[in-house]
């Protein structure tokens, strides 16, 4: 691995162990998800005929911690130009794309690590793995996920510079993507017009990626494998591009 990602992956990672409030903080939300939609609507859907509803939320809310830690490990950019440190990075002799490469990967490692652990408490809550062989599928599409949002966070940050500006832009983007994945409500039953915003939102299959590896698959595990992999070559490409043309 080139020395400048390897140092900027590995920054990115001290960042997030040295902070034990940020750890637990975003933990916060996945458990209350878990607790208050799982425990709580678990008997309509069981009653609506489709079994254990913390078995279905779990795969979809190990993708929403990972989407919620990638997108925000953006803002790190926006602080790291007001701060200087991006500067003297920049300033460095090696190329932009591979420093973007570099911080998209301890990013992505981030969110990764929070979603296994995750899915680690879910296990605690009632949420059982239907095939153990099949987990480190699960992972690979976790990891995924969590690079493509943390481009796609990086990639955005890169074109602002208010810091104030950023969580609510990325706001306005994670609540649809979530909410429109099928991570909280079954794709097979939803109307046709929201079928066809589903098939159209990279974290769908993402989500049915991991819930597919772990109980059962909507869409078919190769399909979710080729769209998350083009979106991701196409988010980093352009993340690339926009963040060669920062100016600090």
């Amino acid at each position: 691995m080139n020395s400048i990602i390897y140092i900027m992956w590995l920054r990115q990672l001290k960042r997030y162990w040295r902070s034990k409030a940020r750890m637990i903080g975003t933990l916060g939300q996945p458990i209350l998800f878990l607790v208050a939609l799982g425990f709580g609507l678990g008997a309509v859907f069981q009653q609506a005929g489709q079994g254990s509803y913390i078995e279905f939320l779990a795969p979809g809310i190990v993708a929403m911690s990972i989407l919620f830690t990638a997108m925000f490990n953006g803002i790190e950019v926006i602080w790291d130009r007001q701060f200087g440190f991006l500067k003297e990075t920049l300033a460095a002799p090696v190329s932009r794309t591979k420093i973007m490469i570099g911080r998209t990967l301890g990013g992505a490692t981030v969110a990764f690590l929070q979603g296994v652990l995750v899915l680690i408490i879910s296990l605690f809550l009632g949420f059982h793995i239907t095939n153990f062989i099949d987990v480190p599928i699960a992972l690979i599409f976790m990891f995924l996920i969590a690079l493509l949002f943390t481009a796609l966070g990086t990639a955005i940050a890169s074109l602002l510079k208010d810091m104030n500006a950023f969580p609510l832009i990325i706001n306005f983007i994670i609540m649809p993507l979530f909410f429109l994945s099928g991570a909280l409500f079954p794709v097979n039953n939803a109307p046709n017009f929201l079928k066809i915003i589903i098939r159209i939102n990279p974290l769908s299959y993402g989500v049915d990626g991991v819930r597919g590896a772990l109980t059962t698959s909507s869409f078919g595990l190769l399909l979710d494998f080729l769209v998350m992999i083009s979106c991701i070559i196409v988010v980093n490409l352009i993340g690339s591009y926009f963040f060669s043309k920062i100016e600090v």
